[in-house]
């Protein structure tokens, strides 16, 4: 029952968030297809639009700090996500070192490191956005870790609906297809080896109880030669 009662208590937060300022849509920037309404109320991470091509774009994230669980074995990415987000959720209610309340942010994403055949168990971690207000020094958690992300790049594909474990392969498969024959896949061989494709990151920005103009994204993140700081 108390696990019922937690997705009930997160649903209720998300759904109302998602309910504030219902007329505040900003007017989408030239590189995205939707603009995540999500973003036009809370913190979402910022980047800049590199590119954007047949069913892509890349992305370069600022230099961030994500809130993550320990990696999830699962054969259910909706499952491990669903796990991984309430510990998220109780941290951000002020289950940490500090028993800080946190902001809600968005998107909550999700690596995955698909396993060798249908029926076995893949790798999930499940990561929280810190906000601004907290990236110099995130309360420490029992079971989740931070990691700093340096600038990052991100080759992206926008989808609809509701995230099925179905529909996310599929969607990942479209990606790499989409920038095949761009300098994209060499930049992220460069990065993290030749099997660096497999692994994809799913994000997503909407409430479960938000039936439209759903936005999710897959991302393939990867990190450019010659990068620096500034």
């Amino acid at each position: 029952m108390a696990s019922v009662f937690s997705v009930f208590k997160l649903s209720f937060l998300v759904s109302l968030l998602s309910f504030l300022n219902l007329g505040s849509w900003r007017e989408p920037p030239k590189s995205l297809h939707i603009l995540p309404a999500t973003c036009t109320r809370i913190e979402c991470p910022s980047f800049d639009s590199v590119e954007v091509g047949n069913g892509y774009e890349i992305r370069r994230y600022d230099q961030a700090v994500w809130m993550s669980t320990s990696p999830i074995q699962d054969i259910s990415l909706v499952a491990a996500t669903r796990t991984g987000f309430l510990r998220l959720f109780d941290y951000i209610q002020g289950k940490n070192n500090y028993n800080k309340t946190i902001e809600m942010t968005a998107p909550v994403i999700t690596e995955v490191v698909p396993s060798d055949g249908p029926l076995c168990e893949s790798s999930f971690t499940v990561s929280f956005f810190v906000p601004e207000a907290n990236q110099a020094n995130p309360p420490p958690a029992e079971g989740l870790h931070a990691q700093k992300w340096e600038p990052t790049y991100a080759a992206v594909r926008q989808f609809g609906g509701f995230v099925t474990d179905s529909n996310v392969g599929e969607e990942a498969a479209a990606l790499q297809a989409s920038i095949s024959g761009t300098e994209w896949p060499d930049a992220i061989e460069k990065s993290h080896g030749k099997n660096s494709t497999s692994v994809y990151t799913v994000a997503q920005y909407n409430s479960p109880f938000e039936f439209d103009d759903r936005v999710n994204e897959i991302w393939i993140l990867f990190h450019m030669e010659n990068e620096y700081i500034m």
